[in-house]
């Protein structure tokens, strides 16, 4: 199948479950996001800064860029002028950082907490009652220049259907819950990002409404 193929079938797929595809397109060459793009693609996910910003710099510039990887804080400045959707938010000093570089380039920049689910050490993310104090926190009240979007998980890597689909099912009731607690007049307050190539269909099934695919679509690195 080729990535043409790929991004057809995955967006008649996802469109009926009125899931978000993002292209995660890491270490792949411009050619193939060209083509995932001349099919149609117009959300592309990356793990490094520094690739994202040539990327950015090659491709249309009607793609929405999304950073799906660990961010520090020393590289936010780079993406700030022009990223869509930072999925990767784990700590107040990281906000506070895209904050202050969003307000340098004059715009509020879209991000998800992300949340710790999986049995691994290797992992990042806040633990459920650490995004209930960070959202309560007068810190995260001051932040003017950032706008929540939802939340981002990481299941398991391991061959347990049911292992991965209860991490995503405490995922999902986890969002719901913080929807009713904070954001229940927010209507931006929508995205919960979960599911890889490996796991994706199972997280849908759990409530998942945007979904990061990589080898699905561009075949195995």
């Amino acid at each position: 199948m080729s990535i043409t193929d790929n991004i057809k079938r995955l967006k008649s797929e996802l469109d009926i479950a009125n899931v978000t595809l993002v292209a995660v397109s890491k270490t792949k060459p411009i050619s193939d996001l060209q083509e995932a793009y001349d099919a149609g693609q117009r959300v592309f996910g990356e793990n490094q800064v520094q690739e994202l910003v040539e990327k950015h710099e090659a491709l249309p510039k009607d793609i929405e860029w999304h950073l799906v990887g660990h961010l520090q804080t020393n590289k936010v400045k780079y993406i700030a002028p022009f990223i869509s959707l930072i999925h990767s938010v784990d700590s107040l000093k990281l906000l506070q950082e895209i904050n202050k570089q969003a307000e340098k380039n004059k715009r509020v920049i879209d991000y998800l907490l992300q949340v710790y689910i999986a049995d691994e050490e290797t992992k990042y993310g806040l633990g459920f009652d650490e995004v209930i104090e960070l959202l309560r926190s007068e810190e995260f009240a001051e932040l003017k220049n950032v706008r929540i979007r939802g939340l981002m998980g990481i299941a398991t890597n391991t061959d347990s259907e049911k292992q991965i689909k209860e991490e995503f099912y405490e995922l999902d009731t986890f969002f719901d819950g913080i929807t009713q607690s904070y954001f229940r007049k927010e209507d931006t307050f929508d995205t919960l990002s979960m599911g890889m190539s490996s796991d994706y269909k199972l997280a849908i099934e759990m409530g998942s409404t945007m979904v990061r695919l990589g080898s699905t679509i561009f075949g195995v690195r």
